[in-house]
């Protein structure tokens, strides 16, 4: 049932009928870049502070209608992304430092509208949609030296522990300015968070963990150049 909810949720956008919107089938490829900070949501509570990581990848948007103002589109992306997790060890339990890269690729896949210019000028957008991923690498940083002095309420077992759960989804939201120019392609700058559904450790009961999920915040500039275009179509 969830899954044909977001596959509805995903083409809405396009299921408008041509008689109140008009017909678009325009596809735009590019590349995308930025910084990521991630905290991992532990319970038991582990006090961390933002870590800080690169994310990189591929766009392909496919935009099929405008309905009424709002133009309609399907975003995929393919995404390599930094995210882990930085402790907050404070004075009264010695000098540690810990922090942890955990690293995925990504696949988002977004309903988007926008408003505004499609050709030349400046446009508005919203997107929303389902995200997987999957760990390909992780590397924990400990301090030299390493005390390993006792933790607020005793947890310590994510030391030395690898993520478990290589597979992760969870939802994307968020929101952005695209300024676009003919001939020339489009220009994006957003914002969107990442709230995972899923969790890195396993979370039975004899785990030490009943919740261990990723929630980033991701601020991106993006570049897409147009592929094909819907002829006879009237722009702005």
């Amino acid at each position: 049932m969830r899954r044909h909810f977001l596959l509805f949720c995903l083409l809405l956008p396009c299921l408008a009928t041509a008689q109140v919107g008009s017909y678009r089938a325009d596809l735009a490829v590019g590349v995308n870049g930025g910084y990521a900070l991630n905290q991992i949501s532990f319970n038991p509570t582990i006090k961390q502070s933002w870590k800080g990581g690169t994310t990189l990848g591929l766009t392909v948007r496919y935009t099929c209608e405008k309905y009424l103002s709002a133009i309609c589109a399907l975003q995929g992306e393919v995404n390599y992304i930094d995210l882990g997790w930085k402790e907050l060890i404070e004075p009264q339990y010695g000098t540690d430092t810990y922090y942890r890269q955990v690293h995925y690729v990504q696949v988002p896949v977004l309903a988007r509208l926008g408003w505004g210019r499609e050709v030349k000028g400046l446009q508005g957008y919203l997107i929303l949609g389902p995200q997987m991923g999957f760990c390909i690498g992780e590397k924990e940083h400990y301090s030299d030296p390493w005390a390993g002095t006792p933790r607020p309420n005793n947890i310590t077992q994510q030391y030395g522990r690898e993520v478990e759960n290589a597979f992760e989804y969870g939802i994307t939201a968020g929101a952005g300015i695209e300024l676009s120019f003919p001939k020339v392609g489009h220009f994006l700058i957003e914002g969107r968070y990442y709230y995972g559904l899923s969790d890195i450790f396993h979370n039975s009961k004899r785990d030490p963990f009943g919740r261990s999920a990723n929630g980033a915040i991701v601020i991106k500039a993006t570049y897409l150049f147009d592929l094909l275009r819907t002829k006879g179509a009237e722009r702005k």
